[in-house]
């Protein structure tokens, strides 16, 4: 969709409740999608010159529910709904005049019933994910072939037949039963998950931080904390995600620029949300089962938890990545822990825990700065240089970019020197 990078991010964060809203109205995902779609180009067509909507996720769904009614009623498909307001489509600021009537917490809880149900349990758990981030998230049918290491052509058949099945609860998107979402619980926090992520380091473009994109998901992450009281894996997600996202006002510089960890100012974080998580990540660690979940939010703790950057305890965090490790033994939580035990014991430790993930995560942009940082530690500012040129290779956001390239100089800078 050819939308500038502005009017993009304002379609990404409104598609999660205009989609679960159009679902609702129609019934059918395809529909849905469509609709969303046409919204997305009459604001491509007419934002540049009106200016943005107050509400631009209200007027993207008013708008491509009046101009599918349309469309429906010429084919006479249509089954109206009271759930949104009344109003032609053509009419040049109709949909700006009736947007404000939208009440949006009449539609709270859509998204995390559609959430649900691109989770059935008919399907498996990666085509669930997969139809997730398709369908609520709106990645790219070759993004999510690249996060499941398939070819496009598989991914999107996948994905169609995940839709058809899916589309039998389509009709009645009402929140399941007890039952059923604890059958799908482990998926949807997944999603929500991977929801927050998408908002916190953005995967591609020119936006890095959608603050938007990680106050929908830490709202969805406190729906499901409701639904499940008692569950301690929802506690540890939702204090997990109240960890990262305390960090926004201070992750990126006046100019734009990211600013690392051990780089922030601190008494920017949020510490009411610190403050929150640590309550959280007790409470559910108290519960005696610890999962991935709440060691990564006891992990993001410690971060916070120190006064300064150098007093961060690495062996605590080290160990943590260790336990992370056992109950969810991926390579990208082992590129973590390589980094903790750089902090131990120093560059050539962690680059030596490396090795045994070149391979598996060849393609992964954060394998090649982490390395190209600990080379440049362990004094070989020529292979760092070589390991952060291939990381600009793997789509970058702007501001990523823009620290490789700083990077880059730096090693450049270290070479004349030798």
């Amino acid at each position: 969709m050819p939308a500038t990078s502005a009017l993009a991010a304002h379609f990404a964060v409104a598609r999660p409740r205009a989609l679960a809203a159009l679902t609702r109205q129609f019934s059918d995902l395809d529909v849905a999608e469509e609709a969303f779609q046409e919204a997305c180009m009459r604001a491509i067509e007419r934002w540049p010159a009106k200016g943005v909507p107050s509400d631009p996720t209200a007027w993207l769904i008013l708008t491509g529910r009046n101009a599918t009614i349309d469309r429906l009623r010429r084919d006479k498909r249509v089954v109206l709904s009271d759930k949104l307001p009344d109003g032609p489509a053509d009419g040049e600021d109709a949909e700006m005049a009736l947007a404000d009537q939208i009440d949006m917490s009449e539609l709270r809880d859509d998204v995390l019933r559609l959430m649900f149900m691109c989770c059935h349990p008919d399907l498996t758990l990666q085509d669930q994910l997969a139809l997730s981030l398709k369908v609520v998230g709106g990645f790219s049918v070759d993004k999510i072939a690249r996060a499941f290491v398939v070819k496009p052509k598989t991914m999107e058949q996948r994905i169609t037949r995940a839709k058809k099945k899916a589309a039998s609860v389509a009709e009645r998107l009402d929140t399941p039963s007890l039952q059923e979402r604890s059958a799908r619980l482990d998926a949807v926090c997944t999603m929500t998950y991977l929801l927050f992520n998408e908002g916190y380091s953005a995967s591609g473009g020119e936006e890095h931080i959608r603050i938007e994109l990680c106050d929908e998901a830490i709202r969805l992450a406190r729906l499901l904390l409701a639904l499940f009281p008692s569950q301690a894996e929802v506690m540890g997600l939702l204090a997990l995600c109240l960890f990262q996202h305390s960090r926004r006002a201070a992750r990126l510089d006046p100019e734009g620029q990211l600013t690392p960890l051990e780089e922030q100012d601190q008494s920017l974080w949020n510490r009411q949300e610190v403050a929150e998580g640590k309550v959280l990540i007790e409470k559910a660690l108290r519960r005696g089962r610890p999962g991935p979940y709440q060691i990564q939010a006891a992990i993001a703790a410690v971060h916070c938890a120190a006064p300064k950057p150098e007093q961060t305890d690495w062996r605590e965090i080290e160990r943590l990545y260790a336990a992370l490790e056992q109950v969810q033994p991926t390579p990208v939580v082992s590129l973590n822990r390589a980094v903790a035990l750089s902090k131990i014991n120093g560059a050539v430790a962690g680059l030596h825990y490396l090795e045994q993930l070149s391979e598996a995560l060849s393609g992964y942009l954060y394998f090649h700065t982490a390395r190209a940082s600990l080379l440049h530690d362990a004094g070989e500012p020529e292979l760092a240089l070589a390991a952060y040129e291939r990381a600009l290779q793997l789509g970058p956001t702007e501001q990523e970019a823009a620290h490789i390239k700083g990077k880059i100089r730096l090693c450049e800078g270290s070479q004349k020197n030798l």
